[in-house]
């Protein structure tokens, strides 16, 4: 029975191991910055509302710097993926598709949603009938952001075996599933399924970006 092996990795520079750093503050960043708002925040709640509609009021901008910082430290991340595997499996695609996550983030800061479900105050509950340009834009964000972490997760989890780490590649998948699942647009709840999947999903890079600064030089 023949094993593939896993390339050798390049010696960890301290600017890779920083960019990779940038993958264990991404998740927390955003994961509490989004939950102190959604519970302070007045009018708002993630039963009724999704994480995005955040970027909108007075205070919207603090959203708007959230989504963006994170998808910023998200690319950083992917920048040291890319210099972390260099060949073998995943060293193609992984830094691609997380690169779509970060801009995907971007994204859904710089373009706004328009008001919806209530929010802000006095905005009728609902989804509007149409969109305006930046909030069609704000619209491709979360489905080009999850698809390319649910891929990269499913990328990364062939490449685990190899490293060793069986039971880390079927972890990364049934993340992956998840996050999926819990962000497609039916039933109820669903600001609190996305606010899962995100959680889920920045927990997993926080958990590549630990295994990977662990891992030894060849």
């Amino acid at each position: 029975m023949t094993t593939t092996s896993t390339p050798k990795s390049p010696a960890m520079t301290g600017a890779t191991r920083l960019l990779l750093s940038a993958g264990l503050l991404a998740g927390p960043v955003f994961v509490i910055t989004g939950a102190v708002q959604a519970a302070t925040r007045a009018g708002f709640s993630l039963s009724h509302q999704p994480l995005s509609l955040l970027t909108l009021g007075d205070l919207g901008w603090i959203q708007i710097a959230n989504f963006v910082l994170a998808g910023l430290l998200s690319l950083c991340f992917a920048v040291g993926v890319g210099r972390r595997w260099t060949a073998g499996r995943g060293s193609v695609w992984a830094p691609r598709l997380l690169t779509v996550f970060g801009i995907g983030l971007i994204m859904g800061g710089v373009f706004v949603p328009d008001p919806a479900l209530g929010y802000p105050i006095g905005t009728p509950d609902g989804i509007p009938s149409s969109l305006s340009w930046h909030g069609i834009l704000h619209a491709v964000a979360p489905p080009l952001a999850f698809l390319a972490l649910v891929a990269a997760c499913f990328v990364v989890a062939r490449r685990l075996p190899a490293d060793g780490r069986p039971a880390a590649a079927w972890s990364t998948r049934i993340i992956a599933v998840s996050c999926f699942l819990l962000a497609v647009p039916v039933g109820g709840a669903t600001g609190w399924r996305l606010f899962i999947a995100v959680a889920l999903g920045f927990g997993w890079i926080a958990w590549f970006a630990a295994y990977l600064l662990s891992q030894q030089d060849a």
